[in-house]
């Protein structure tokens, strides 16, 4: 959409933490650096399995004496269950915060974000009477309004856009996501999340840390996110498998999928050498043909590990 627009982030939730402990408690189960997070500033970050797998993905903001993990909707439960599991001898509660809030997401160009005076930095947050807003790494926010805050009042002048805007700006921003279709199938590296400022190597310990730690010193990481793209006919869903001429076995899965005109654009996380043969197929080693496209996130190892 070329005017500026909000899309209703229906399929998403939020997962408040709080009490006394809860910053201790999730600097030990998150894999982004609870410490550096303020009123001003909002972080990507991951809930891994103890091998490094990605249970799950969110925003991460403070608020008041806690947290508020914003994430698909689909996955909340799953990520309460876990964390509770270790939550016993902290003094923290974790619930369902949803009712208490609506999400919106906000093209880049959005009024609001001016009038709310949001950094321009990725990560930045302003909080305001009305709720909070974080800005995405391509411009856009996200939007945590109160539940009793006037969002038609607040929200005039927008557009209202569909699902498939605001998934196909993420795919192009190489923002992926861990739904239920890909839960555990990722390490934090493979989604580049990394390089997006949602993995601290210098915070010390936390649930699956020594796998993430290793493959980022020592190993030689195989599988990267891509961005590709494939005729608008072709069954896509998160989760699928790609092939590739390259194995005899699958060299990837979809992460998520978009519209964009007569095409479709999906995240991908693939295998290095499968994207250099040029030859990508979704589905099985006959599906139809993907091709790859230009990913917007740039790794750089120093700058990674520096947080």
């Amino acid at each position: 959409m070329s005017a500026p627009y909000v899309h209703p982030l229906t399929h998403h939730a939020v997962l408040a933490v709080h009490g006394p402990d809860a910053a201790k408690f999730l600097q030990g189960q998150l894999t982004c650096n609870i410490n550096y997070l303020s009123p001003n500033q909002a972080s990507l970050g991951a809930r891994c399995t103890v091998k490094g797998r990605m249970l799950a993905s969110f925003y991460i903001a403070a608020q008041g004496d806690g947290f508020l993990l914003i994430l698909p909707s689909e996955q909340l439960e799953t990520l309460r269950a876990d964390l509770a599991k270790y939550a016993v001898f902290s003094k923290v509660t974790i619930s369902d915060a949803s009712a208490a809030w609506q999400l919106f997401g906000l093209s880049a160009d959005a009024a609001l974000i001016d009038a709310w005076q949001l950094g321009e930095q990725a990560g930045q947050c302003v909080a305001h009477e009305h709720g909070l807003m974080i800005r995405l790494h391509d411009g856009r926010a996200l939007l945590c309004l109160n539940s009793s805050a006037d969002s038609s009042t607040l929200l005039t002048g927008l557009a209202s856009a569909d699902e498939n805007t605001w998934q196909l700006a993420n795919i192009q921003a190489g923002l992926a996501e861990v739904t239920a279709a890909t839960r555990e199938l990722f390490i934090p590296q493979m989604l580049a999340l990394q390089s997006l400022g949602g993995v601290s190597f210098k915070k010390g310990c936390y649930t699956g840390q020594e796998i993430v730690a290793r493959m980022q010193y020592l190993g030689r990481l195989k599988r990267h996110l891509q961005r590709l793209q494939a005729a608008a006919d072709t069954p896509l869903q998160p989760g699928m498998e790609l092939f590739s001429p390259v194995h005899s076995s699958s060299v990837g899965e979809v992460v998520s999928v978009a519209r964009h005109g007569d095409q479709q654009e999906l995240l991908a996380v693939v295998q290095d050498d499968a994207v250099s043969a040029g030859q990508l197929f979704a589905g099985s080693p006959d599906g139809a043909p993907l091709s790859v496209l230009t990913l917007a996130i740039h790794s750089d190892h120093d700058r990674d590990i520096s947080r």
